[in-house]
């Protein structure tokens, strides 16, 4: 091969583009360990702890207690809702607390968003004022639930617990 030849190939070569050249390694992506441990699922058992609300009498109003508590063994990773339906005859009325929380479209259920963070061992509490309608008779009214919903949860089996309201003729009755 004459050099002229072999000056004409590496020219070919070099025109076709850089695929043919060796490429410096690319950087190897780097992971913030805190961000990750923070994204995967924890081991966090919510359990819905059943609490009636006070009684109240025809018109008057209570407070639904929506009690959660986190069974462990880890604390929650990821976000968890709390949701309370309540029962025929009873609206919701705020304020809420958290003070974020929603009523949803049909009016008989409030949803609670709590953050990220609940350690193991210890609870958290959405409180939903609610009155009752002035033509209730007085006895018990049932068909309320406080339900919690997580990611992080594997046991669903303790996730909803029922709540009765009594309607008594006074609150202190």
């Amino acid at each position: 091969m004459t050099a002229a030849v072999a000056a004409g190939c590496a020219a070919a070569v070099l025109a076709s583009g850089p695929s043919l050249a060796p490429r410096p390694p690319e950087p190897r992506p780097t992971v913030d360990l805190a961000l990750a441990a923070m994204a995967a699922p924890s081991r966090s058992d919510l359990e819905v702890v059943r609490l009636d609300p006070d009684p109240a009498a025809p018109g008057g109003t209570t407070t639904v207690h929506a009690f959660v508590a986190n069974r462990g063994p880890e604390t929650t990773a990821s976000p968890f809702s709390v949701v309370v339906r309540l029962p025929d005859g009873v609206k919701p009325e705020g304020p809420y607390f958290p003070a974020d929380c929603e009523v949803l479209r049909d009016g008989r259920r409030v949803r609670c968003v709590f953050g990220p963070g609940l350690p193991e061992g210890r609870s958290a509490t959405a409180l939903v004022p609610v009155r009752l309608s002035l033509d209730l008779p007085l006895g018990t009214l049932t068909g309320g639930s406080v339900a919690v919903r997580s990611a992080d949860d594997p046991d669903g089996s303790n996730n909803r617990q029922p709540f009765d309201i009594r309607v008594v003729e006074t609150a202190a009755g």
